[in-house]
């Protein structure tokens, strides 16, 4: 019986899958293709060095502080080159006449797929009527859009809006600091004698979509057209000029323009990565604005004759009150500042702390880029601006070992932190064995592998260009698969081997994926049949060959 469940589970997933290729292939949208390597594009570094709270020593902070790591930047140098350089590459947009979305070719939409781990966090975990109200109106079929039935499933949870939540109370301490420190907005404070508890001085903002205009996550911010992180295998879209939110920052314009000197936003943030214990594809960031008159500065001693003198008080101020924050988070830490580099601040920074032995990022900030105080019609007016990622705080602060546990609904997770605050070290209830899966293919044809040799890096042959690029593989999208089959089963899923044919030019991947549930022992006949869904999506939709 289980047997034939397997088999007839198989078909019907070859079968919708066919049917998702079939009509991608009618409407003629192109599949994704490789990218080039990654520059920063948010205070919360591309998930891998800020968004989910691994520690870092000073030598990883060193070989992550930029692209991603080397051994990426290697795996994929040869065909990067020459999506970097193509016109109309893969995942370069144009605010003004958006191409096509390039979408990975996996579209698992059939709903069996998506609720195969409910009971781990999945779908069933959520809540429908929350994740159906806010994607009204957008249709999750149409072949532009990327967003997976578990991905939808997560809009609505709100994890930084749930009481006694790790998250939230990771927030609670940042919004208490930060409210308790300066006047209410808007408000000197001699009035009474200064900032009144009662009032905050930020204005607090944790309620906003994470369904937001393309322009605003990433034009409004001077974030390139051709960037990298426009990429359909780094971000989610609705459509064309929508998508989910890859960093709250995407909101940082718009309450500028409503003339808020002072802001905190935190909300959930969506971004495609590798699969590990400190990386999921939902996380969530607390980002803050303050924006300085000049009587403001005056009134504090600076000096408003130049720009750059405002500037530099500035820039004092932010980190002053940075490291203020620290302290209430972590306590009484070392502290050292790095300069760093991201599209929207100049200059830009990072905080490092050395907590437990081991130096760590905190955030990135810097002072608003000017351009952008222009744009918003601020004139001349000066600010600072900072992010930081709430798991990778709490991951560390509680000691939680692995990010998924922070959408589980295990009450052996949740009584841990009820009514205890900030002074929490979690306690492992369980450790369930995992269970291992291997998985090879090659990524590139023979035929494919010696056009990409013979194109080079050239970026005036858009033509052969675009032929190599549309059938390239790219991690990212198998990652998605694996997440769409396995859903919160997925522990991890580790690149074990890379190769290339001397010969033919052929790559060969071979990953190994970790299931653990987190609440039971798992069955070898159960992952059997989730990994041969994988197997079969990776064949039938990235357009590789098994192995």
């Amino acid at each position: 019986a289980a047997a034939a469940a397997a088999a007839a589970s198989k078909t019907a997933f070859r079968g919708a899958a066919a049917a998702a290729a079939t009509t991608r292939s009618l409407r003629g949208a192109p599949a994704v293709g490789p990218r080039a390597p990654r520059t920063e594009v948010s205070f919360l570094r591309p998930l891998r060095s800020f968004g989910h709270g691994r520690p870092r020593s000073v030598a990883v902070a060193a070989s992550e502080r930029g692209p991603r790591d080397d051994d990426r930047r290697r795996r994929s140098a040869s065909s990067s080159a020459t999506t970097a350089t193509t016109k109309t590459g893969a995942g370069q947009f144009s605010a003004a006449a958006p191409p096509s979305i390039l979408l990975p070719r996996h579209r698992l939409l059939s709903s069996d797929v998506a609720s195969s781990s409910s009971e781990e966090g999945g779908a069933s975990a959520s809540s429908p009527a929350a994740s159906a109200a806010l994607l009204s109106g957008y249709d999750l079929t149409r072949p532009d859009c990327n967003v997976t039935p578990n991905i939808a499933s997560r809009l609505g949870r709100n994890l930084h809006l749930l009481p006694d939540h790790p998250l939230c109370t990771v927030k609670n301490v940042i919004y208490d600091y930060w409210t308790s420190s300066l006047p209410a907005n808007g408000d000197d404070g001699d009035d009474d004698g200064g900032a009144s508890a009662s009032r905050p001085s930020f204005a607090l903002h944790d309620e906003f979509s994470p369904i937001v205009p393309t322009i605003e996550n990433f034009d409004s911010l001077l974030i390139p057209p051709d960037h990298v992180s426009r990429s359909a295998s780094d971000t989610y879209y609705l459509d064309p000029a929508t998508a989910l939110r890859t960093h709250t920052s995407a909101h940082q314009t718009t309450l500028l323009r409503r003339g808020l000197d002072r802001f905190l936003v935190t909300g959930d943030v969506y971004r495609r990565d590798e699969i590990d214990a400190s990386h999921y594809p939902v996380f969530h960031q607390t980002e803050g604005v303050r924006m300085f008159t000049d009587d403001e500065l005056v009134a504090a001693g600076g000096d408003v004759a130049s720009e750059e003198d405002k500037r530099t008080h500035v820039e004092r101020d932010l980190k002053a009150g940075l490291e203020g924050m620290a302290r209430a988070l972590f306590g009484d830490v070392e502290m050292r500042w790095v300069d760093e580099y991201f599209p929207f601040t100049d200059p830009s920074f990072e905080l490092e702390i050395h907590f437990r032995g081991e130096w760590m990022e905190v955030l990135g900030c810097g002072v608003v880029h000017r351009e952008i105080v222009r744009n918003v019609g601020r004139g001349n007016q000066t600010g600072w601006a900072f992010g930081l990622g709430l798991e990778r705080l709490a991951m560390v602060l509680f000691d939680v070992p692995d990010i998924r546990l922070f959408w589980t609904e295990d009450e052996r997770f949740h009584e841990q932190f009820r009514g205890r605050g900030i002074d929490v070290t979690f306690a492992p209830y369980s450790k369930y064995p995992a269970c291992y899966k291997d998985i090879s293919f090659w990524t590139s044809s023979a035929s494919s592998s010696s056009s990409a040799a013979d194109d080079g890096d050239s970026s005036e042959d858009d033509d052969s260009t675009a032929s190599t690029t549309t059938n390239a593989f790219h991690e990212n999208d198998f990652y998605e698969l694996v997440r769409d089959v396995g859903g919160d089963l997925i522990e991890r899923v580790e690149l074990l081997d890379d190769f290339t044919h001397p010969e033919t030019g052929r790559t060969s991947h071979c990953y190994r994926v970790s299931y653990r549930s987190m609440d039971r022992s798992l069955t070898n006949d159960e992952i059997d049949a989730l990994q041969e869904r994988v197997r079969d999506g990776a064949e039938l939709n990235l357009g590789v060959e098994l192995r």
